[in-house]
């Protein structure tokens, strides 16, 4: 058993030149996990997401915290010689290089994924775009919000009546961080046997399509239009949002026994023997039906009453909470929030890992740095600099 609190990627370095959510956040799953993340960022600049608030703690806005745990910070100037020139040394002692350059920006500095490969033949090397390298759209800006529009996710998201809607967080920079922790992780697994390094070409439209899963697919069955659902389901019935006589609850009926349930707590057994309701294609098929009188019999009584029903029946349901709701429950707020320090020493909760791996210890979470706040640190212990050689360096920009 893995107990020394370093985590299962102890040992391996991660090189993250990534900016705003996709890249940083693919870059702290790595760093949850227990690798060596190494940030690197422009001087006197940085990421801009260090300036997306309110709300800040400190210097760091809310939005750089939630991704940029377990990180070491770097500033370095890639514009200068100097600059790339240790970029390379710090990438030839490194696993992996996350980065979301313009494509003709890195070429022109010598670090794109092929030069980056030639130059480092057992490197894997994670390209993060808005459109995918080999597109002809290759350098245009990739922001979550035109993905979710381009990507089909905000026509079937809103109300039934009403305009296309996103969702409430960037998630397909998320989802594109996700999957590029997966690849990064199999190609780190492949080169153990191959030997040799990987280029990983990930965009957030790919990403964005990849997992709208059945409603994509449903599409590209039978090439009908999915219509807006609202707080309903496309495909089960009833599986949406009520509204109850003081609040809302999701109702989640997700199969017939189910459906049978809900209808002796609910004691409704009318419903229940209804051919038209028994089975889920016939709830479907029906819900203009179905879905009025559900609305009706959910307004008798307060979400606290059907909580109470539900649960002892055995039927999926949820109140909807708030952010303040969710953290207040104790047992819940223990899993989802960390306590750590800010390089003052003071403390800060922040967005706890999701990860629970017996067998492992991980790494004990560290606050996301200042700009530059490891630099001298990491040019000094890991490329061998002296303190002086490092004092130039910041008198010319380079850090």
């Amino acid at each position: 058993m893995d107990t020394d609190g370093r985590g299962p990627l102890a040992g391996v370095r991660v090189v993250d030149a990534s900016r705003v959510l996709a890249g940083p956040f693919c870059g702290q799953i790595l760093g949850d996990l227990g690798a060596e993340v190494l940030k690197i960022e422009r001087p006197g600049v940085g990421d801009e997401t260090r300036g997306w608030g309110p709300p800040f703690f400190g210097a760091l806005s809310a939005y750089f915290l939630s991704c940029n745990r377990n990180k070491r910070g770097v500033t370095l100037d890639l514009a200068q010689p100097e600059g790339i020139r240790l970029f390379h040394e710090l990438v030839r002692r490194s696993d992996i290089v996350l980065e979301n350059f313009r494509a003709d920006s890195a070429e022109r500095l010598g670090v794109s994924p092929e030069q980056l490969l030639a130059a480092h033949p057992r490197l894997i090397v994670c390209s993060i775009s808005g459109f995918g390298r080999s597109s002809s759209r290759r350098d245009e800006p990739g922001y979550d919000f035109a993905i979710q529009a381009l990507s089909g996710m905000m026509s079937i998201t809103g109300p039934v009546e009403g305009p296309p809607c996103k969702l409430g967080v960037a998630v397909t920079d998320v989802l594109t961080g996700m999957y590029a922790a997966v690849a990064v992780l199999a190609c780190l697994h492949a080169r153990q046997h191959s030997g040799h390094g990987y280029t990983i070409d990930l965009s957030l439209l790919d990403c964005a399509v990849a997992a709208q899963v059945n409603v994509a697919q449903a599409y590209l069955t039978d090439r009908q239009l999915p219509a807006r659902q609202g707080n309903a389901h496309l495909q089960i019935v009833p599986y949406q949002l009520f509204a109850t006589a003081d609040t809302w609850l999701v109702l989640a009926v997700g199969n017939d026994g189910q459906w049978q349930r809900f209808c002796r707590a609910a004691e409704r057994a009318d419903l229940a023997s209804d051919e038209r309701f028994t089975a889920n294609p016939q709830r479907v098929q029906n819900r203009v039906i179905l879905v009025p009188l559900i609305e009706s019999l959910m307004r008798t009584r307060s979400t606290s009453a059907w909580e109470e029903l539900l649960r002892r029946a055995e039927v999926p349901h949820a109140p909807v909470w708030s952010y303040a709701d969710l953290f207040s429950q104790a047992e819940m707020a223990e899993r989802l929030r960390v306590a750590v320090r800010d390089p003052a020493g003071k403390p800060v909760d922040l967005l706890s890992s999701p990860f629970q791996i017996a067998g492992a210890t991980l790494p004990t979470p560290t606050a996301p740095p200042t700009l530059g706040q490891h630099t001298d640190e990491v040019l000094i212990q890991l490329l061998g600099l002296t303190v002086e050689q490092v004092a130039v360096l910041r008198q010319k920009g380079v850090v």
